[in-house]
């Protein structure tokens, strides 16, 4: 047996240098930050976790699902008790201070607990942004922009991933499941990644559709209800489909061959 050579000193005497390592590909990085970011949502189908396990997780249980829902949800309360009848305004300043209250009343408790902050302080960051659109410029229904903005952001980014063959969904599929970009040469797994991403892109759609001509028509009760309705309960089962359906692209190693 021969070894392999090692780099050193050519016949002239000079070094031989080595090879720089390759430089990691966008898509490569990209489909290993969206990887671990469905991996710290326990979103990974590696695991052998139920649906309804996998859904709680990712909805952050109890306590996440408090943190998502109850700010927006005081806001839409106070909000519509205190409405004068002869402006139809309601109190703007209770509103909002009650609901960041609470979103910072979240934050305090995990600190104080030693517990993983990031949900209750992208809640508190979220309602003070939404907050300081709403106060700056006097108008509650303000207060929905940074969501509208989002949701365009990401429904963009679902429906241009998936109609250039790139889906968020498989990317992020593809580095949990360790093959990296292999699933792009399997067309069964390219079709569902393509139409996950597209159900993806169709809910934020569907909240713009829905909610802006309640925003332009100043429906302040109106448009928090329905942001409230068209959260969670659209993102819990969508998250099952999907969870569903890339789990299926991969069966475990002691499942039966399929005949």
């Amino acid at each position: 047996m021969t070894d392999a050579p090692i780099p050193g000193p050519d016949r002239e005497g000079s070094p031989v240098p080595l090879e720089p390592a390759a430089e990691p590909k966008a898509s490569d990085v990209l489909s290993a930050a969206l990887g671990e970011a469905a991996r710290r949502a326990g979103l990974d189908p590696a695991k052998g976790h139920s649906t309804g396990h996998v859904v709680w997780h990712a909805m952050g249980g109890w306590r996440g699902i408090l943190e998502s829902v109850l700010p927006g949800l005081v806001f839409i309360v106070v909000y519509t008790l205190t409405i004068d009848p002869q402006t139809g305004q309601g109190s703007l300043w209770l509103s909002l201070g009650l609901s960041l209250g609470i979103a910072v009343v979240f934050t305090i408790v995990r600190l104080a607990m030693r517990q993983p902050i990031t949900a209750a302080l992208g809640g508190l960051i979220a309602a003070a942004v939404a907050a300081a659109f709403a106060v700056f410029t006097g108008q509650a229904s303000n207060n929905f922009i940074p969501g509208f903005v989002t949701n365009a952001l990401y429904g963009s980014a679902f429906l241009i991933s998936a109609l250039i063959g790139w889906s968020l969904i498989g990317l992020a599929a593809g580095y949990l499941m360790g093959e990296g970009l292999a699933w792009r040469k399997d067309r069964r797994k390219r079709r569902v990644y393509f139409w996950l991403a597209i159900a993806w892109a169709g809910l934020f759609a569907a909240r713009l559709l829905v909610q802006l001509p309640l925003y332009f028509a100043d429906n302040v009760t109106a448009l928090g209800t329905l942001k409230l309705v068209m959260g969670l309960p659209l993102f819990a089962p969508l998250i099952a489909v999907t969870w569903l359906a890339v789990r299926a692209l991969y069966p475990r190693p002691d499942a039966p061959p399929a005949e």
